[in-house]
């Protein structure tokens, strides 16, 4: 088996576990993979296949990481309206419950909902609107 061959099937099983996995750096590691095996159509020594493959892969990975600038991840999951249609829906809180809890009327189905903060007295009666989703939990904020 010729080495460009050798290179073009790590680079297709990089790509495989990229897809299986959602780690992008991965494919930027594939590119130094196939840039490798061009190297290896062109008769480079392995040397030079290796080298051209580290600094490729290596040079798309801290591209990459500079273009994305590090970021912080997005926001939890909970609260990440990409995630979840009912976050910021408006639901209406008639009464209390003695617990702080309330329960509300939201898409035909009762559900238990909290104040988003903690050491905020319930109370208020009115429209408030969905912050987040902690389980079978609808949290609450007045806007």
């Amino acid at each position: 088996m010729s080495e460009s061959t050798i290179w073009w099937l790590v680079a297709g099983a990089a790509v495989a576990i990229e897809l299986a996995t959602g780690t992008f750096y991965l494919l930027m590691l594939a590119i130094g993979l196939v840039a490798a095996a061009i190297a290896a159509h062109l008769g480079l020594p392995l040397t030079a296949q290796i080298i051209t493959a580290a600094v490729i892969g290596g040079g798309a990975v801290v591209a990459w990481h500079l273009k994305t600038g590090g970021r912080a991840p997005g926001k939890p999951v909970q609260s990440n309206p990409d995630a979840h249609i009912d976050i910021g829906e408006p639901v209406q809180i008639d009464r209390w419950n003695a617990d702080g809890t309330a329960t509300v009327k939201y898409r035909g189905a009762s559900w238990t909902a909290v104040l988003d903060s903690p050491g905020m007295e319930p109370g208020a009666i009115g429209q408030f609107h969905i912050k987040e989703l902690l389980g079978n939990r609808l949290v609450i904020e007045k806007r």
